[in-house]
């Protein structure tokens, strides 16, 4: 049987560049069909998409923002390396957000389907992230701070900010949008729950 030590990986830069790299793109993916949708969501995101959807600006130029504060947060806490990874990650959802939309124009889609595809894509997309030392900052930052730290599983961190940041939305959207959306948070954070595992994959 080999043992968790026995099993460390090394990533090299190129393995960090496709790994982020995906994991962006499918997090995209999932806000552009969030948005066309007209859902919400949970997290930094979230606050940027409510934001966006009551404002008028661009998700993509609110998200990048809104996520300003943590930085120095996830630099003090988790390292150079980890700040630098998100910064480029979130600048490049906000980008790949704005032009999405460009080459990709959805026509149909059901809001229980649009929900179960952004909480898959997305989900799979954060770990992608997790697993090569970066993120999309923001709570995501705080989840990851308080998986190590005490053990308490970032996907379930996620699940307590969502459910005050779906009650807040409950007084501002329809509650069928609320409750549409709450179907994608829930996939979404059961998938880093279930898979986000240091204990299983150790990364250096």
């Amino acid at each position: 049987m080999i043992s968790v030590d026995e099993t460390k990986i090394s990533h090299s830069r190129l393995d960090d560049v496709q790994g982020l790299g995906l994991g962006v793109f499918l997090c995209a993916l999932g806000m552009h069909v969030l948005t066309h949708v007209g859902l919400i969501t949970g997290q930094t995101a979230g606050i940027a998409v409510i934001i966006s959807y009551l404002s008028g600006w661009s998700f993509g130029a609110v998200f990048f923002v809104v996520n300003l504060p943590f930085y120095a947060l996830a630099y003090r806490r988790l390292g150079l390396e980890f700040t630098l990874k998100s910064l480029i990650s979130v600048t490049l959802l906000s980008v790949f957000t704005d032009i999405l939309p460009l080459g990709f124009a959805i026509q149909t889609i059901n809001p229980a389907l649009g929900a179960v595809i952004f909480g898959a894509t997305v989900g799979f997309g954060l770990l992608a992230m997790f697993r090569h030392n970066g993120s999309l900052g923001g709570l995501g930052v705080v989840a990851l701070l308080i998986q190590d730290r005490y053990g308490f599983k970032a996907g379930y961190v996620q699940l307590i900010s969502d459910a005050v940041i779906f009650l807040v939305s409950a007084f501002l959207f329809p509650l069928s949008i609320v409750g549409w959306s709450l179907l994608g948070a829930v996939v979404l954070n059961l998938i880093i729950a279930f898979n986000h595992r240091r204990d299983r994959y150790i990364a250096t």
